[in-house]
């Protein structure tokens, strides 16, 4: 192999930790011993250093083999850092960009990093032939997009990598592209190791049932922003900032940008610190902005799915995520923002405004990736829906409404085991609503003066309402959805006559 392949001065080459070490063999091993033609998937966490691995993979290929590599990426911001990276491994590379329309000099160099898109115009143009090509390296390998350039690397052995070896489209599975997958060290076991920081979740409970799923399989930004731009979840993401992350450095994640604009007026007019951030900004504001959140400590950014992949900001001490979604990738990408690990960072908070954790599990709980990669419908037809995960919502009645009913000890009611007391005691399962009824009533009397202000505090206790009707409902054998809404209608009416009899009731025993 010629000496100016390769670089003979180049930036600190990153130090290889033992269980990077570990998988490079392992894929060596596959390079090696397997086809030529072989195509082998790669599983690694967020922060457990991808780009590390298949840098290194490049420069022994090099030195090894007398053929060439690409490295396809998806983004430009991508195809710069990776580059970056193989500098530093020695291995001298040339971007493929949209300013590159042939390749006079590619006998110059043994590397080759393009975005898929451009590398595919300009072979379908015929304006640009890669020869001798031994090794394709495919970053974010779940995308879809990659598949289009496959058919133009035949004799090449690919190596998909990913956080997530689930496909972007469900009727494009990764096993149809990939012979086998190699899985990598957990996110827990990275922990452990020291070189992840550690997620504490805090999960608030999110009614999502008026969300509409799209044609890509995931919550659509319409039915989204409706949601998350109403006052309620305005005002509970404001609550979940101030009660877990005060003070913290924190990136919010939302569906559709009039929501993340939304949030940047409810933070600006509440006195935080906070930017706003999505794909429309042009590059010098991204540019400002990143600088910005990252030389200032409390800083808040909220955006819209820009800063899921190809940005490292160390210092996020808190991630939000202001919104639902069905991507496991996604959710994955999201909380692996906040998981870099410094001297003084062991640890990082998730809040989760989108049921996301009920659905996906915690950020650290293992995951079988060879049964997701093999079987990707049954995984994701046996996702928790919405519905689900709502009927095992506990309700909990915010400090400030707490504070209104400060003179009743007990504001908690226990519909399961109510209805199971109830059945033991051959009662009618209307006795439970009945007995959460007259709780209801006596919280309000007790905690007011007026009879008008008995209603008012009922009003207020609209949430607990629907969150015990939900749990009585399930406990029905047949229960339709219109039925529950008259339910709760129906408790609401009775819960005002109720206040009114034991408001005179309190009246005619004070005159005694």
């Amino acid at each position: 192999m010629p000496q100016n392949t390769v670089e003979t001065e180049f930036e600190d080459r990153k130090e290889l930790y033992d269980y990077q070490k570990c998988d490079i063999d392992a894929i060596f091993e596959r390079i090696d011993n397997a086809s030529p033609q072989h195509h082998l998937l790669y599983q690694l966490p967020t922060g457990g250093g991808k780009t590390v691995i298949f840098s290194e993979i490049v420069r022994r290929y090099i030195q090894k083999h007398d053929k060439k590599v690409v490295v396809l990426t998806h983004r430009i911001e991508l195809c710069k850092q990776t580059s970056k990276m193989l500098k530093g491994f020695g291995v001298k590379n040339k971007i493929i960009n949209s300013n590159v329309k042939e390749l006079p000099d590619q006998n110059d160099y043994s590397c080759f990093v393009a975005m898929v898109e451009t590398l595919k115009n300009r072979i379908n143009d015929e304006k640009l032939h890669l020869d001798n090509v031994g090794l394709v390296i495919i970053d974010e390998a779940h995308y879809n997009s990659f598949r289009k350039l496959l058919s133009s690397f035949k004799k090449a052995f690919i190596l998909g990598v990913t956080a997530t070896p689930l496909s972007s489209n469900i009727k494009l599975p990764m096993h149809q592209n990939y012979d086998e997958l190699i899985v990598g060290d957990t996110i827990q076991s990275l922990i452990n190791k020291g070189f992840l920081a550690k997620a504490i979740t805090y999960s608030y409970d999110v009614g999502l049932t008026s969300l509409k799923v799209g044609i890509n399989g995931d919550y659509t930004v319409k039915s989204s922003d409706d949601l998350y731009t109403n006052m309620a979840m305005q005002e509970k993401l404001l609550h979940a900032y101030t009660e877990k992350s005060l003070g913290k450095k924190t990136l919010i994640f939302n569906n559709g940008i009039n929501t993340s604009l939304y949030v940047y007026e409810t933070f600006r007019e509440a006195g935080y610190d906070v930017r706003h951030l999505d794909n429309t900004s042009s590059t010098e504001e991204r540019k400002d902005i990143l600088h910005w959140f990252k030389h200032t400590p409390n800083a808040i950014l909220t955006s819209v799915g820009i800063l899921t992949t190809g940005f490292d900001e160390p210092t996020v001490e808190t991630i939000i995520l202001n919104r639902a979604t069905k991507s496991l990738t996604l959710y994955f990408q999201m909380i692996g923002r906040g998981s870099r690990k410094l001297e003084n960072k062991d640890e990082f908070t998730v809040i989760d405004l989108g049921n996301n954790a009920a659905r996906f599990g915690l950020w650290s709980d293992p995951v079988n990736w060879q049964h997701i990669f093999k079987s990707p419908e049954y995984y994701l037809e046996n996702l928790r829906d919405d519905a689900e995960i709502e009927l095992y919502f506990k309700y909990e009645m915010p400090p400030e409404l707490r504070a209104k009913f400060s003179k009743t000890q007990v504001v908690t009611f226990d519909v399961d085991e109510e209805h199971k007391m109830v059945i033991r005691q051959n009662l009618r399962s209307k006795v439970v609503l009945e007995k959460s009824l007259e709780q209801h009533a006596a919280m309000c009397v007790d905690n007011s003066e007026e009879l008008q202000d008995a209603k008012r505090l009922a009003k207020e206790l609209d949430e607990d309402i629907e969150c015990r009707v939900k749990r009585f409902s399930k406990c029905l054998s047949q229960c339709s959805k219109n039925y529950r809404e008259w339910l709760v209608e129906d408790y609401k009416m009775k819960l005002t006559v109720l206040i009114g009899k034991k408001y005179r009731e309190k009246i005619m025993n004070e005159a005694d």
